[in-house]
């Protein structure tokens, strides 16, 4: 029998696998071994004879000891935290759910956009303090602004990228996009660059998005220098992964305001802590990476993996497979 191990455990309740998750496998595969685990306390003992492993992340010696593992599936979309050598060279063969989550995390991208567009959040800390600030909004800069005609740069154009292609598009927008292979098509983008030409994308947008994974070539991505090549009213918008900002850099050209705004849904620390000067910068809106969240979350996960058992136990091609090479 073949043994599927759940080993999904995290301080935010909405990530964890429901137990209807496990529950309704068992009634669709009678034929797996199904075992569920609340938390990793067991998990040394459980993975020794598991074939399928469902899980955020494993550790090298965990893979070592999983002589029987075939198959890893992350509910995540970002598998950087799995991209150690051991498990890059084994036969293991690895999936993430990042179809599950891209057209969400593009839905929050807009959002961000006319928050930022429409300076909703001043207008939120203006209620709270009973204030009539007409005057005061159209008196900051950048102004409150249309987006339609405006120009959006994505870099990526994966799960999160392509819907919001098209989302940008029904709206009005110019969109601009970098990804690894141009030869790939535009995927509705009006402009399409390769990896070289990210600094033209920096100048050309008015709101720079960041939806790629992260490997050695996307850190830092959003750096001092390409910072300095946006527009003075431009926005960034991260809901990538926190490593995709250099964050010293972002937080001076907010304060000096050399950029006009920022979205943050994602930080290289998760919570961000307290006391991160983050969290007073001037035209900085901070969402706690909720851009994934949909009450619909874990039954979008159940259809995919759902899916994808069937297609394992019939030797078919997986869905969402990710290159352990490339890391994403």
């Amino acid at each position: 029998m073949i043994k599927l191990v759940i080993a999904v455990h995290h301080f935010f309740d909405q990530w964890n696998a429901p137990v209807w998750f496990s529950e309704r496998l068992r009634a669709g595969f009678s034929e797996l071994e199904i075992v569920h685990l609340p938390d990793y306390k067991r998990l040394d003992g459980e993975i020794p004879d598991a074939e399928i492993l469902v899980a955020w992340s494993i550790r090298p010696e965990q893979v070592m000891a999983a002589r029987k593992l075939r198959w890893i599936h992350s509910p995540a979309a970002a598998v950087h935290q799995l991209m150690f050598p051991e498990l890059i060279a084994s036969g293991i063969v690895l999936t993430n759910a990042r179809e599950v989550h891209g057209p969400v995390v593009a839905e929050h991208v807009i959002a961000l956009i006319f928050a930022l567009a429409k300076k909703i959040p001043g207008s939120v800390e203006l209620q709270q303090k009973h204030i009539w600030g007409q005057q005061l909004l159209w008196d900051e800069t950048p102004r409150v602004r249309e987006v339609a005609g405006a120009t959006l740069g994505v870099v990526g154009l994966g799960a999160i990228g392509r819907p919001l292609v098209r989302s940008a598009k029904a709206l009005g927008m110019r969109v601009v996009a970098v990804r690894e292979h141009p030869e790939k098509g535009s995927d509705g983008a009006d402009v399409v660059l390769g990896p070289a030409q990210i600094d033209e994308l920096f100048r050309q947008a008015d709101y720079v998005v960041l939806a790629a994974p992260v490997t050695d070539s996307t850190r830092a991505i959003a750096n001092e220098e390409r910072l300095a090549l946006m527009k003075p009213g431009a926005c960034l918008i991260n809901v990538g992964r926190g490593p995709l900002v250099d964050e010293f850099a972002l937080a001076a050209a907010l304060r000096e305001k050399k950029i006009g705004g920022a979205a943050l849904d994602v930080f290289p620390k998760e919570p961000l802590p307290a006391d991160s000067p983050l969290w007073d910068l001037p035209n900085l809106l901070i969402t706690p990476h909720t851009a994934a969240l949909t009450d619909k979350l874990w039954e979008r996960h159940y259809a995919l993996f759902f899916e994808n058992l069937r297609r394992y136990l019939a030797s078919q091609p997986l869905l969402g497979l990710v290159d352990k090479k490339k890391g994403y």
